[in-house]
């Protein structure tokens, strides 16, 4: 028999008339004295110590809010953008959302191409690796950069040992540099009450060279934050690590100021349905059936959505306006127009039809349902796929949002379609759900814990979330136990 084990029968033999005698009593005294009042308020900062310990103890997810600026209408923003804080000491970074690709990715210094002022105003930043007390490289040899060779985006250089990357998106522009591996920060929030900075290690891009739309100042910001399912994306680091879910949601304003919510997390509402993704593709690809103009399906052949290597129907946050299969294109502009009443003129302004009208939109046009795999239909306002114009004398101009890409069979759906919408893109489940939203008002958001339970928070109606101003958010209201996290913004 081990020492310790005799020891311990030993004990027990030597223990045992004393126990087996008599019951033991033990002497309790109270935390609080009832010898004289104790405020609420302190009794419920001490069950928040040991609610906050509990939970750090069973809670292996949480949920991640981003402040949201930016607006979809081309006259103004063009696109929305939220702010992260990287390396050490934390420097912060304007980037746009983006659910069409994968890679976070900031400009580096002695980029070629790169912006130096914004028509956003917004400070522009470069990210300095030399600079930040944190930063690694990551070599060819790191299995990171294997994950990511993957795509045909990530490469190495063997002369340097670098990992590096060359990105090209659908406007022509593009951008390539290299790999590091540095803090991201957040604050934590318990109860409404920031308890704690906390940070974690993610690889994102670096970039040192830009081309195209990258290099012109109206809308320069300072780089990309792509929400793809990819190992490279920041959704999928944070998930392996036990930071967020694996599921995102969004919910971006379509008026004038613009901004939204943006969380790592699930939104809570009972109107959202949801249509399963398309296996294996590299986008967030859904199986459109049809289209329906004022209950009326379309005369396209359903083999047009169908998706494959140069076909199929994209969810995509970084594209401005939305795109149709070139077949489907007309069969929808002819169903508009042949819905609006005769006394509206219609005129083509750039190639594509607008009209000219004195009374409201919602009266004029029809709405349009586009119908998906599972029977979700995403149903269009007349806002949602029209695009207003310079206002002219006793009336406005309004113009078909949609666009065709000539010879291409795809179908893009930007923030025109996915404004004034909570959208949630639930990789654990292979699914993106959708419901009609009020943007500005505030949301319920849940991240699944380590014992399978949810722990719920109201989140989204943040102050400062659309103007990203400087000091820490402060939460609507907070519900149950949990922990809230978002980018703290300084």
């Amino acid at each position: 028999m081990p020492a310790a084990l005799l020891f311990s029968a030993v004990l027990l033999l030597l223990l045992a008339p004393a126990v087996w005698a008599s019951p033991v009593t033990l002497p309790l005294e109270r935390a609080f004295p009832t010898n004289h009042g104790v405020e609420l308020s302190q009794l419920k900062a001490w069950d928040s110590v040991r609610h906050r310990r509990l939970l750090q103890q069973t809670t292996t997810t949480y949920v991640v809010d981003f402040p949201v600026r930016g607006t979809f209408d081309p006259s103004q923003v063009g696109l929305y953008y939220t702010k992260v804080r990287l390396g050490s000491p934390p420097r912060e970074f304007h980037v746009q959302i983006d659910t069409g690709s994968d890679v976070l990715w900031v400009s580096c210094g002695s980029c070629n191409g790169c912006p130096e002022t914004s028509g956003l105003q917004i400070q522009l930043n470069y990210f300095d690796p030399g600079s930040s007390s944190t930063s690694s490289l990551i070599s060819c040899l790191d299995q990171r950069c294997r994950s990511g060779e993957e795509s045909s985006d990530t490469s190495c250089s063997t002369q340097s040992n670098q990992c590096t990357y060359t990105f090209q998106y659908g406007d022509g522009s593009g951008t390539s540099g290299y790999y590091v591996s540095d803090l991201m920060h957040f604050a934590s929030i318990f109860e409404g009450s920031v308890t704690a900075n906390s940070s974690t290690p993610i690889v994102f891009g670096c970039s040192n060279l830009q081309t195209g739309e990258l290099t012109k100042s109206d809308r320069a910001i300072d780089g990309i934050f792509g929400f793809g399912q990819q190992e490279m994306s920041v959704i999928s680091q944070l998930s392996s690590q036990g930071i967020a879910p694996r599921v995102f949601s969004h919910c971006l304003k379509g008026d004038n100021s613009g901004g939204g919510i943006l969380v790592l997390g699930d939104i809570v509402e009972p109107n959202i349905i949801y249509s399963p993704l398309v296996p294996s593709q590299p986008h967030y690809n859904l199986n459109l059936q049809s289209i329906s103009v004022n209950g009326q399906p379309l005369p396209i052949d359903p083999t047009v959505f169908a998706t494959s290597s140069n076909r199929g129907t994209i969810i995509d946050s970084g594209t401005t306006l939305a795109y149709l299969a070139e077949e489907a294109y007309n069969p929808f502009v002819n169903a508009i127009v042949a819905a609006v009443p005769p006394s509206v003129r219609t005129v083509l302004s750039k190639g594509s039809p607008c009209f000219l009208i004195s009374s409201s939109v919602s009266d004029t046009f029809p709405q349009v349902s586009l119908n998906f795999a599972g029977g979700a239909s995403l149903v269009l306002r007349p806002q949602d796929y029209l695009i207003q114009q310079n206002p002219i004398v006793d009336g406005a101009v309004w113009c078909i949002g949609f666009q065709k890409i000539p010879g291409e069979g795809i179908t893009i759906l930007g923030d025109l379609v996915l404004k004034d919408k909570i959208f949630i893109y639930d990789l654990a489940h292979q699914r993106i759900g959708w419901t009609n939203y009020d943007c500005s008002l505030s949301v319920n958001v849940t991240a699944s814990t380590g014992g399978g339970r949810s722990e719920f928070v109201n989140a989204g109606e943040l102050s400062g979330s659309t103007s990203l101003q400087d000091g820490p958010h402060k939460l609507i209201h907070i519900g149950v136990m949990a922990f809230f996290l978002y980018l703290l913004v300084l």
